[in-house]
Formats: structure tokens, C-alpha cells, sequence
């Protein structure tokens, strides 16, 4: 009797055990594991940046500087930029009192770029400023590879899922996170590309200008004082010519003067 209804217990038990099995469930372990396939993955990016990689450099450099020919100085700038396969990516001229300036900005290879530097620094005799920079992204490089390998192998194990769904509802979520996938994808594939195009190409911002105001203004003090006396015998002058132009006025105000006084004196 005991045996009886412990069978009769047992069947419903198995039945409901297998009917609960649907796949969905399938679906949902499988997206489970997921993770450990990318942890795996992870883990061998980890042995790839281990291995030696070369070194990505971003070099740049500001120069600024006075010249007395803008025209020789842009002349040479240009053949310097040429003969170091580079070229010229923006170029701008400002016109102020007193002063004329040109701003260009060069990208040229970065196995060029001292060659670039020394040839500029043979032709000015001073810089106003002169900095050069080097930023060192080899392990931005080399994290943003791996990731985007572990990103990939993720997709690609998702594409797999993709071919085993079985209704709409697993369609729509595994293409949902396929979305979201690719857009990380994309994301690390623009900056790995905008730092490999900073690393092949360095960039050179230069400056020049020329003062074309008298300078011997502000050379000394002593040269301050006789411009100031200069400016004095300027001012008198001017003054004087101011009164020839009035003397009409002058002649008319003189003779009233006169006859005013002249009547005075007479009453006394």
C-alpha cells in the first residue's frame, strides 16, 4: 500500500519536472553562461596585452615667434612641411593695429616630426614660446583592443543564440542586446581609429608675426620723453593752425573789444 502511493506521488512530480522544462528555460541557461564565455575571452586579452607591444606616441608641439618677412616665413614653413611629407591642415591670418600674425596648424608623420622641429628651429633666432609635448597611449591602445575583441566574440556568440531562437520574444531580447553590442563596438572602433590617426600623424601648431608699429616707442624711457616733446611742438602747432582758421572770429572780436573800450574811456 505504501509502495502505491509513493508511485502514485512520484509520477505527477516527474510530469510537472517535465513539463516546466520549456525553452525558454533553454534559452535563459544559455544566456546565463554567456558570461563566462567573455570572461574567458577576457582572460586571453589579458595574455595579449602581455606580449610586447610597440610603443603609440602622440606628439605635438606650439611654436611662436617674431619674424620681419611674413611672406619668407610662411615660404619656408611650407617647403619644411613638404619635404617632410606633411601638410598644412588649417591656416589662418589676423590683422590687428600694429601687428600681423599667421596660425598654421601642420600634421606630418611622427617618424618626421624632430627632423620637422630642428629644420623650424634653424630659421628663428628666438621663440616666444616653444613647447613639445609627447603623450604616451600604448595602454589605451592596447585596452581598447582587447575589449574590442571580447566585444566581438560576445556578438558572435549572441549571432549563434540568434539561430537557435525558437519564438518572437527570444528574437527580440537577444537582438536587443545585439544593439547594444554593436554600439559599444563602434564606439571602441572610432577612438582606436582617432588614436592610431594621432599617432601616425604628429601635429606642429605654429605662430608668427610681425609688429608693424614703430618700436622705438617703447624702447626706453629717455626715448618715451622726447617722443612726449614731440608730441608738445605737434600740439602747439596744431593749436596755431586752429587759430588761422578762426581769424575772421579773431578780427571781429578784436575790433568790438576795441570800440567797447574806446567808448569807456571816453565817459571817464
Amino acid at each position: 500500500m505504501k509502495f502505491l502511493i509513493t508511485l502514485l506521488l512520484t509520477i505527477p512530480l516527474a510530469c510537472s519536472n517535465n513539463s516546466g522544462s520549456t525553452l525558454d528555460d533553454t534559452y535563459y541557461s544559455e544566456d546565463i553562461a554567456m558570461p563566462e564565455v567573455a570572461v574567458e575571452n577576457f582572460e586571453n586579452t589579458k595574455q595579449f596585452a602581455a606580449t610586447p607591444q610597440k610603443q603609440k606616441l602622440i606628439k605635438e608641439s606650439v611654436m611662436r615667434y617674431e619674424t620681419q618677412d611674413m611672406a619668407d616665413a610662411y615660404s619656408k614653413l611650407s617647403q619644411i612641411i613638404s619635404a617632410n611629407d606633411g601638410f598644412i591642415q588649417d591656416d589662418s591670418e589676423i590683422k590687428s593695429y600694429g601687428r600681423t600674425s599667421r596660425q598654421i596648424i601642420a600634421r606630418l608623420p611622427s617618424d618626421n616630426f624632430q627632423n620637422a622641429i630642428d629644420a623650424i628651429t634653424k630659421n628663428v633666432d628666438y621663440f616666444d614660446t616653444k613647447r613639445i609635448n609627447s603623450k604616451d597611449v600604448t595602454e589605451e591602445f592596447i585596452d581598447l583592443e582587447a575589449r574590442l575583441k571580447a566585444k566581438k566574440t560576445l556578438e558572435n556568440r549572441y549571432l549563434e543564440l540568434l539561430k537557435q531562437a525558437k519564438n518572437v520574444k527570444e528574437i527580440l531580447d537577444i537582438e536587443q542586446e545585439l544593439s547594444t553590442i554593436r554600439e559599444e563596438i563602434e564606439a571602441k572602433q572610432g577612438r582606436l581609429k582617432y588614436l592610431q590617426n594621432q599617432v601616425a600623424l604628429s601635429t606642429i601648431h605654429i605662430e608668427f608675426y610681425k609688429v608693424t608699429s614703430n618700436k622705438g616707442v617703447t624702447k626706453s624711457y629717455g626715448s618715451k620723453m622726447w617722443n612726449a616733446v614731440k608730441s608738445g611742438f605737434n600740439g602747439i602747432s596744431i593749436f596755431f593752425l586752429g587759430l588761422l582758421h578762426i581769424w575772421p572770429l579773431i578780427l571781429i572780436c578784436g575790433i568790438t573789444f576795441y570800440i567797447i573800450k574806446r567808448k569807456f574811456f571816453k565817459k571817464k
